[in-house]
């Protein structure tokens, strides 16, 4: 039986030898990217200088939490470093994100740092991505239209809903929907797709954004590249 909150925490803790002090750093959202949060407040607690940009609501409140000094993306002119999870990624290193819902944040973050280290346990790793459904935001206006049409490219669209029924709503008032496509072939070619329909705010594939990724099997924590 794989204890994948060890890997999570093996993954996370490798990340901070990525992070220099005195750099600005992106903050994840995620349970993997929580432990990265927690250990990062740690090492500011012992006197390490950084600053961080919190890719949602609940990253801002964890690090506020771990005294991690934060600021926002106007204050900054580039991230150095920004360390986040992934539903799923493939030998490219090609991810899709959202599964917490915050892929928009995460997404603006990633493309504004020079690296983006990606932490993730074992079974985040595939050979094609698809199985994890693929989160797609839209403005709550354009919803259905949107639904159909990503039906139209074979997949099955759920919207995504809390607990109590009602739609699950993203720190910017937007919904999701969930597209499982089964297995994605061409990831930059969906991508592109899903991105040229109207009411689509963001979709969770990261396409040539991930400078590595630290993967953990057991405790061991693997480097992988783009092949």
């Amino acid at each position: 039986m794989v204890d994948y909150e060890i890997e999570k925490e093996a993954a996370a803790r490798a990340s901070l030898a990525f992070v220099k002090d005195g750099d600005v750093v992106g903050l994840g959202t995620g349970s993997t990217a929580a432990y990265f949060i927690k250990f990062l407040g740690e090492k500011v607690k012992a006197g390490f200088k950084v600053r961080g940009v919190p890719t949602s609501a609940r990253a801002q409140q964890l690090a506020q939490q771990c005294g991690i000094p934060l600021v926002g993306l106007d204050e900054v002119a580039q991230i150095d470093v920004d360390v986040d999870g992934a539903d799923e990624f493939d030998p490219q290193l090609c991810l899709i994100k959202g599964g917490g819902g915050a892929l928009l944040r995460e997404k603006i973050v990633a493309s504004a740092s020079k690296k983006f280290v990606v932490v993730a346990d074992s079974s985040k790793q595939v050979a094609a991505l698809g199985k994890f459904p693929l989160p797609v935001e839209v403005i709550p206006f354009a919803e259905a239209l949107v639904a159909r049409q990503i039906s139209a490219l074979g997949a099955k669209v759920a919207l995504r809903k809390t607990e109590q029924g009602s739609p699950f709503t993203t720190d910017e008032h937007h919904h999701i929907l969930d597209c499982s496509f089964e297995k994605i072939n061409h990831p930059a070619s969906l991508a592109a797709t899903l991105s040229a329909i109207p009411g689509v705010v963001e979709h969770g594939l990261f396409i040539n954004m991930a400078t590595l990724v630290l993967v953990a099997k057991g405790s061991k924590v693997t480097e992988l590249r783009a092949l």
